[in-house]
C-alpha cells in the first residue's frame, strides 16, 4: 500500500507509518486467538469486562466494515515490527498513537496486536524455562493498564501501548510486588498499581528476581538493581513518614546526581500515578492520603517535582 495515502487515512504523520513499515520489513506477523476463545483469555488477563466487551465489540472479523484496509495494514506490520524484536527489553513504539474516538477497532488496534503476540511470546517463555505462572502473572498487566486508561478517560494510552511491548517481548517479568525489566547490567524496577509496598513484600520481590535471572537468563550477568522514579525524589521526605514504605523503598537506592530536564517530565507523573489525571485542577484533586496531600501541596506550592534515578547491588 502506498504510505502517503496510509497516514492520511489514519491521520497521523507520514514519518510515523514509514517507521512501522522500516522496522516490521518483511517479517511475518501472528494470528488472532480465535474469536470464541477471546473472552476467556481477556479474562485470564486480568482485562475487566467493561474493556474486554469493547475488545469484542472491535474484533478484526474478516470483511468488518470497522477495519479499513490500512488500519488492518497497520495491525498486522505492528505485530511484525514487535515480533522481529522478540526478546529485546527497551521500550519500543509499536506504531503511532491512533485517533481513539473513531471506535472500539481504533481504540483497541495495539491490544489487539498484543493479543496476537500471546503464543510468540509464551514460546519465548518456555523456550527459557520460565513457568506458566510467572508467565501470565506478568502478561495480565495489560487488564491493569486498560483499567487505568479508563479512569484516565482515555489519557493514558499513549505510554502504556509502548510500555506493554515489554511483555509481548519477553523484557520485563512481574515477580512478587515488583517488575523486573531485563536490561544490561542492572535490572529496573517498576512498581505496579498492586497494594502495599512494604519492605518485606519488596525484599521478597528482589530475592525472587535474584534467583530468577541467572536461572532463566544464565547469559545476562547483572550486577546491580536500578529504578528511575518520582518516588525517588527526596523531596518527598519533607511530607512522608521516615518509616513509610516509599521513604524506606527510597532508602535502598544510592541516586544520581539530578540533572534538570532528565527523565520525563516528573509534575505530570506525579498527577498520571498518583491521581490518574493530567487534567483535572490541583484545587479539585483528592486529598485522601499523606502522598496525595504531600503532591499537591508541593505543586501549589509553586515548586517541582523531580524525576531521579538510582540503584544498588545485587
Amino acid at each position: 500500500m502506498d504510505l502517503d495515502y496510509i497516514a492520511l487515512r489514519l491521520g497521523v504523520g507520514r514519518e510515523e507509518v514509514e517507521r512501522v513499515h522500516r522496522l516490521a520489513g518483511d517479517r511475518a506477523g501472528a494470528p488472532l486467538p480465535g474469536k470464541a476463545d477471546a473472552p476467556a483469555l481477556l479474562e485470564r488477563l486480568g482485562v475487566r469486562p467493561e474493556d474486554a466487551a469493547e475488545v469484542m465489540a472491535g474484533w478484526p472479523d474478516a470483511g468488518s466494515p470497522l477495519w479499513t484496509p490500512e488500519l488492518s495494514w497497520l495491525l498486522d506490520r505492528s505485530i511484525a515490527l514487535v515480533r522481529a524484536d522478540l526478546g529485546g527489553h527497551e521500550w519500543l513504539a509499536p506504531g503511532p498513537e491512533l485517533p481513539r474516538e473513531r471506535g472500539p477497532a481504533w481504540r483497541h488496534l495495539y491490544v489487539y496486536a498484543y493479543l496476537a503476540l500471546l503464543d510468540v511470546v509464551r514460546g519465548y517463555h518456555r523456550d527459557h524455562g520460565i513457568a506458566d505462572a510467572v508467565g501470565w502473572a506478568t502478561l495480565a498487566d495489560l487488564g491493569r493498564n486498560l483499567a487505568v486508561d479508563r479512569r484516565m478517560n482515555r489519557a493514558g494510552w499513549p505510554v502504556m501501548q509502548a510500555w506493554l511491548t515489554l511483555h509481548a517481548r519477553g523484557g520485563i517479568y512481574e515477580l512478587g510486588r515488583l517488575q523486573h525489566q531485563r536490561g544490561d547490567t542492572s535490572i529496573d524496577l517498576h512498581i505496579p498499581e498492586s497494594g502495599p509496598m512494604t519492605p518485606e513484600a519488596v525484599e521478597a520481590s528482589l530475592d525472587e528476581a535474584r534467583a530468577f535471572f541467572p536461572r532463566h537468563f544464565p547469559d545476562e550477568h547483572y550486577t546491580s538493581f536500578s529504578c528511575g522514579s518520582w518516588l525517588l525524589d527526596p523531596q518527598l521526605r519533607e511530607y512522608l513518614p521516615a518509616g513509610s514504605n516509599i521513604i524506606r523503598f527510597q532508602q535502598r537506592f544510592e541516586l544520581e546526581p539530578y540533572e534538570k530536564g532528565d527523565g520525563p517530565d516528573a509534575d505530570v507523573e506525579v498527577l498520571r500515578f498518583g491521581f490518574r489525571t493530567l487534567t483535572t485542577p490541583l484545587d479539585r484533586l483528592p486529598r485522601g492520603s499523606v502522598l496525595q496531600r504531600a503532591i499537591v501541596d508541593h505543586l501549589r506550592a509553586g515548586r517541582h517535582w523531580h524525576w531521579r534515578r538510582g540503584q544498588f547491588p545485587i
